[in-house]
């Protein structure tokens, strides 16, 4: 078999995939064990599906009994330039670089399907594609196929891609050779615990979800809490700190999928032209990205707080005609934001009754601060008298 190992390794470099490598899927049972601490320990979150496919998600095994190997594979999909540039651009909202191109679930899976394919009649066997839609751990998968290894934050690292690899995996019945495992490589280095501007990564290789800024603005539903807002800063759709300060990316390399090229409303767009998408705005900007899955009332809860940050009282026009939203999360991200950028008093004189509780609970919350009211600038300092040059 390890004829046909290579030959499919061939194969998927042939179709796009800069890494490929072969599991065994029992050899992930202690990330399973990991999986079950995490989820007990309530660290993942609002994520119910994590918990509600736990068991089948802890052994591909238990998703498919007859697979006997996993063919893992990477795609590629390093920035061209630097991921953390929007940062500095405080009317701007910053974008996760994966999502700054198309849907990577489509290109992967598109790639996948004709891998599985060949593979199927290579090797006269059934198989089973995922591409991050199903209750597969891809990325221990990934390390024990050597392709990788899951560094302090969590995510993939790889010595010839750094952090940019979007994972897919094909279970076969075919019986294959396993890879070498990929081994750690982050030594002492602590670049992504230190880089987290919320401090999800509370210990090496250990993450909190429910701080998590990708967490935060993509898979939370409801109001980003309070205490975390002003961390997140700009970060409008997840948050690449921890990747992209990992020593490893000095090996990184652009992506050469063109589906990947940065999409221009990916691209820093203007805080005020995303706080004015109606729905079908939203949905024709966005569409073919995975920005699309949260839905503009998520995407534009982000960008009230990235504008109740910015500091920039031109932009909160945009906040305040949000306070008539019908969405209740918006009414209320703009109530926070107008809080950051107006004295109490401009505020109040907006106060209107809301039946929605999180809103009533954000203008209470807005209204109480006594932080609102800028403090009067300080006084400059008397010039201290020159010296007698005689």
């Amino acid at each position: 078999m390890r004829g046909l190992a290579e030959r499919i390794g061939e194969r998927a470099r042939a179709l796009g995939f800069e890494a490929v490598g072969i599991a065994d899927p029992a050899a992930i049972a202690r990330a399973g064990a990991n999986l079950r601490a995490y989820v007990a320990q309530g660290r993942h979150g609002e994520m119910a599906w994590m918990e509600s496919t736990l068991e089948r998600r802890a052994d591909p095994r238990a998703l498919w009994p007859a697979a006997k190997s996993a063919v893992v594979v990477g795609l590629n999909y390093g920035p061209r330039g630097d991921p953390l540039a929007a940062l500095a651009r405080k009317d701007r909202g910053a974008i996760s670089v994966y999502a700054q191109g198309a849907d990577y679930h489509d290109v992967v899976k598109a790639k996948l399907r004709q891998l599985a394919a060949w593979i199927a009649a290579a090797g006269g066997c059934e198989v089973k594609l995922f591409v991050d839609t199903a209750p597969l751990m891809e990325k221990p998968l990934a390390e024990a196929a050597g392709i990788g290894w899951q560094g302090k934050h969590t995510n993939l690292v790889s010595r010839d891609w750094g952090s940019w690899l979007f994972l897919g995996v094909v279970l076969t019945t075919l019986e294959l050779p396993a890879a070498e495992r990929g081994q750690d490589h982050c030594g002492a280095c602590r670049a992504c615990i230190d880089a987290c501007p919320t401090g999800a990564i509370d210990a090496p290789y250990r993450l909190d979800a429910r701080r998590c800024v990708s967490y935060l603005t993509i898979e939370r539903k409801g109001p980003i809490p309070r205490d975390l807002r002003p961390a997140i800063g700009n970060r409008i759709y997840g948050c690449d700190d921890c990747l992209a300060v990992c020593p490893w990316n000095k090996f990184a390399q652009a992506a050469r999928e063109l589906a990947f090229a940065l999409r221009p409303e990916a691209s820093a767009p203007r805080l005020a032209d995303l706080a004015a998408l109606d729905d079908a705005g939203f949905r024709a900007v966005f569409a073919k990205s995975p920005i699309k899955r949260i839905g503009r009332d998520r995407l534009l809860r982000n960008v009230l707080v990235a504008i109740g940050n910015a500091g920039d009282e031109a932009l909160a026009e945009a906040a305040r005609a949000r306070l008539g939203d019908e969405a209740g999360v918006v009414r209320g991200a703009a109530v926070w934001a107008l809080s950051r950028l107006w004295p109490r008093a401009r505020l109040a004189a907006l106060r209107g009754a809301d039946s929605d509780p999180s809103v009533a609970a954000e203008w209470a919350a807005a209204l109480a601060d006594p932080a609102i009211d800028p403090a009067p600038p300080a006084l400059a300092p008397p010039p201290r008298p020159r010296a007698n040059p005689a």
